[in-house]
């Protein structure tokens, strides 16, 4: 997509809205990466908008964050206790943030934000500079697979039909660089807004060999986060890497 930069799919706009569509498996989401963290210092990798971090904070997990976007940090500083999370404003390939941490994760996909193998591997590599020893990093990403099987590689999706307005999902996928190029357009009587987002899809294989350059090894893979198994037919992976 061309000109195209990650923090234009998180702009004022974005951030402003973002908190009104829900996935459904927050809750489970954050169970898991409780048990996960024991209490011990966490980093959650595109902190947002605190989704995530502020409901792990409530339960007592210290957090740490960092994100591209100063409109989705503000979006969590104008939160309850969405002050008290101390968050690092930068690329989160490079992991600016002092200290070790027992837990860091990435969710939603997120990792596929960084737009190059190269970029993913040294996300990888400065996660496991900044993990404890026996630190796990938790990584959540769709399986690519289903965009390796659509004819011609492209597709519009009806995302939402309303009275007041229709969401279409228009996107390609080149299974040579693994980009997915998309366009979530909004019709409605305010007219057409167009939020484009690309990511750069890694198989779980993939994703396991920049682990094993990082020094870590996989620990468990799941296909959600209720731990339910991962197959051939899973579109999620929950991928647990231990250094």
């Amino acid at each position: 997509m061309k000109d195209y930069k990650p923090a234009m799919s998180f702009d004022a706009t974005i951030a402003a809205s973002y908190d009104r569509t829900q996935r459904g498996d927050e809750a489970s989401t954050v169970a898991f990466l409780e048990a996960l963290a024991q209490g011990g210092r966490t980093l959650e990798l595109a902190i947002g908008t605190g989704r995530i971090a502020l409901p792990l904070a409530e339960r007592g997990v210290p957090i740490v964050g960092i994100d591209i976007s100063p409109a989705m940090v503000s979006q969590l500083r104008s939160k309850a206790a969405g002050e008290q999370i101390e968050v690092r404003l930068g690329n989160f390939a490079d992991v600016d943030v002092p200290g070790r941490f027992d837990l860091i994760y990435v969710v939603f996909n997120t990792l596929f934000n960084l737009l190059t193998q190269e970029e993913q591997v040294r996300c990888f590599v400065n996660v496991a500079d900044h993990l404890e020893n026996g630190g796990r990093f938790a990584v959540e990403g769709v399986t690519p697979g289903e965009f390796y099987r659509l004819r011609n590689h492209q597709y519009v999706d009806a995302e939402a039909i309303h009275i007041d307005h229709v969401r279409l999902d228009v996107a390609r996928f080149d299974p040579v660089q693994q980009l997915l190029e998309e366009s979530h357009v909004t019709l409605s009587s305010a007219g057409i807004q167009i939020n484009p987002i690309v990511t750069r899809c890694a198989l779980p294989s993939e994703l396991d060999l920049m682990a094993r350059i990082a020094g870590m090894r996989l620990q468990e893979r799941w296909g959600g986060w209720n731990r339910e198994p991962f197959t051939a037919d899973s579109r999620n992976c929950i991928s647990v890497y231990a250094r």
